[in-house]
């Protein structure tokens, strides 16, 4: 019954959209819900228990059912499109697993593969979702964003906020729609969160709710993750930040596609041999992180330090007209993407590592926090995480090798866990009423 149930609603949105040839509406679903597997109880703690991940999130309570959803979403202007992603449900006998739940939706952090899925238990970040929320009784959202998997957008506008927050306020609609088809129920309560990229995605979209979703979408809290809040400051900084071959890239060849002013030639920002390819390489359909730079598609092979990589990346020129000339329109399209100057109403939570080399917390989080203080205002903390982060995993080895390696790792394995398990605290007092302070795990 519920497999019908959750094709009944994709087949009610197709109609609706189909009717006089209107548009769908934005978070209709687009196909029918797919169950990938269920996750018992016992997998989720046992695989918990291999990563040490048990240690912050205590055994799972409840059965998780992984859902694929594929749902109608907006481009960059306002052009429909599609997101995927996943919807993982609680289920069990367990209290916590009875419902109603409150829904998180969760942004992802940075991908270079095209083809990867959040629908897929074996992903990590979607295993992290599974064990510190959706086996604990929160219902969870997380878009793969556009451009990405089954999405049929020609390109991921990568930390544009305005189309990162339409896609996941969409992808809370869609869960709302899967969850009324499968019987499943949904307290109303909203909750936002993600980590890296998904940081600034989900900021972008807690600004855009309270902006303009207030009387839709009641919003109990943003917890945002060691998220690229001041984008400008980053490409000014003298110094270069790790996995800048990655996310610099990506980024300029983004808004240019969203601008359309930022050169008129590849060759103008990037080195050869990168300048000829680099307009469609990121994400790439095949290669991974580790690929790219292996096949020569990005440097790094060597293991050059962050300034090394920009410097055989870039252009000298346009290094030095980004970090001295405000009128840059690299340095201008950042700026459009900065998130410092509004004023959250929700209970609000920063988490970062005060040792993460790629998003500095020093470029970041703690000039957000200043900005918000400057201003007054009093719905907003922050959390440095570092000290969580060496005493689950040890302190940053003495030897050259052995350190590098623990700061390599710091911003995608280390941190995100444990600002995770810091976020579900924050979120269960207002499940439970108690109030918005909660100390790190």
């Amino acid at each position: 019954m519920k497999q019908l149930a959750w094709w009944t609603v994709a087949l009610s949105a197709a109609l609706l959209s189909a009717c006089g040839g209107n548009a769908p509406d934005r978070g209709a679903l687009k196909k029918d819900p797919v169950t990938v597997t269920t996750l018992p109880v016992t997998a989720i703690t046992t695989a918990a228990q291999a990563s040490g991940l048990v240690r912050l999130t205590g055994p799972a309570q409840c059965d998780v059912r992984v859902v694929a959803l594929d749902f109608h979403t907006a481009g960059v202007r306002n052009d429909m499109s599609n997101s995927t992603g996943v919807m993982l449900v609680p289920q069990g006998d367990a209290p916590a697993c009875q419902g109603p739940f409150p829904l998180l939706a969760y942004a992802r952090g940075t991908e270079v593969n095209k083809a990867r899925t959040l629908a897929d238990p074996a992903d990590s970040e979607t295993g992290l979702l599974t064990a510190v929320y959706a086996a604990q009784g929160y219902a969870v959202v997380a878009p793969d964003y556009l451009g990405y998997a089954g999405s049929g957008y020609s390109f991921h506008p990568y930390l544009h906020a305005d189309s990162q927050a339409s896609t996941l306020v969409d992808a809370i609609r869609a869960a709302r729609h899967a969850a009324a088809g499968a019987g499943v129920k949904l307290s109303g309560q909203v909750m936002l969160s993600g980590y890296s990229q998904g940081g600034h995605a989900a900021m972008s979209a807690h600004r855009a709710i309270e902006r303009d979703h207030v009387g839709e979408i009641t919003l109990a809290g943003g917890a945002h993750l060691a998220g690229p809040y001041n984008i400008s400051a980053a490409l000014q900084a003298p110094q270069a930040f790790a996995g800048y071959q990655f996310f610099v890239p990506l980024l300029i060849t983004s808004w240019q596609k969203i601008y359309g002013d930022l050169y008129t030639n590849a060759g103008v920002v990037f080195q050869s041999p990168y300048a000829a390819s680099i307009d469609t390489l990121l994400p790439h359909p095949v290669l991974t992180y580790e690929t790219l730079i292996t096949e020569g598609r990005l440097p790094g092979l060597q293991g050059e330090t962050p300034d090394q990589v920009r410097d055989a990346l870039l252009q000298p020129a346009f290094v030095r007209d980004v970090q001295t000339n405000a009128s840059n329109p690299l340095l201008q399209a950042a700026r459009r993407n900065n998130l410092l100057g509004w004023s959250p109403r929700a209970p609000t939570l920063l988490c970062s590592g005060g040792a993460d080399p790629t998003v500095l917390p020093s470029q970041h989080q703690n000039v957000l926090m200043a900005d918000f203080q400057a201003r007054g205002v009093t719905t907003v903390k922050a959390v440095d995480v570092d000290p969580q982060i060496r005493a689950a995993f040890g302190p940053p080895p003495q030897d050259p090798a052995g350190a590098a390696r623990y700061y390599s790792q710091y911003h995608g394995t280390l941190a995100p866990p444990v600002c995770a398990a810091v976020a579900k605290c924050f979120f269960d007092q207002f499940r439970s009423g108690v109030g918005n302070s909660c100390g790190p795990a």
